[in-house]
């Protein structure tokens, strides 16, 4: 690695703009690895670095390319949450169906983490499948309630995936339903939710 590209990727992980910049500036190549393969664009989405991430995406930086953890640009919004970030990666073109090292996309980890205003965001501006399944049969409804703390972030998560689509009925891998999965927790207000969502979706399958 040249002097250029190790000020530009130091300059990324720390979200000084100026120091990116002048690498850029100087020669440094845009998509520059460090010891774990991430790119600078990685380092500015893992801090929520936006005015560097803007710098880069403008010199042309794949939001797309994984490091060793099989994590992404764009994948990593999905972890920070960061609504901002993705709205400034989606005109660089992500791959919405890019899967992390579990299988799955970017919204299965924002549900996850309680993330709403991610959640949201990103089913309104994309077509990001919603039912997404990942290596451990779970789909971003699943994982919400699963992983998730029962408390209201995770409860707004759930509203919203539902609002938009989620099917309540797909079960894991032992064909436990999300309901089910709430209901055994002692998550009262989350299985509400997803009892009457369930219910709803079988009366119109005609179940």
């Amino acid at each position: 690695m040249n002097a250029h590209d190790r000020l530009l990727l130091d300059g990324a992980r720390r979200g000084d703009a100026a120091a990116v910049g002048a690498a850029l500036a100087a020669g440094a190549a845009v998509e520059a690895r460090d010891e774990d393969l991430r790119t600078p664009l990685l380092l500015a989405a893992l801090g929520d670095h936006v005015a560097v991430a803007e710098l880069l995406v403008a010199a042309g930086a794949d939001p797309n390319v994984p490091d060793s953890r099989e994590d992404s640009p764009w994948l990593v919004t999905g972890v920070t949450g960061s609504v901002r970030m993705m709205r400034l990666l989606l005109p660089a073109g992500p791959d919405l169906k890019q899967r992390n090292r579990f299988g799955g996309i970017s919204l299965i980890p924002a549900a996850e983490r309680g993330h709403t205003a991610y959640v949201r965001a990103v089913l309104e501006a994309t077509d990001i499948a919603v039912d997404h399944v990942n290596r451990l049969g779970w789909t971003a409804l699943l994982e919400a309630v699963i992983l998730g703390d029962g408390g209201p972030r995770h409860e707004d998560v759930v509203t919203v995936l539902l609002a938009a689509g989620a099917d309540p009925l797909l079960p894991d891998r032992e064909g436990v339903t999300a309901y089910e999965h709430a209901a055994r927790r002692g998550f009262d207000g989350m299985a509400r939710t997803l009892k009457t969502a369930a219910d709803a979706a079988e009366a119109g399958s005609g179940r």
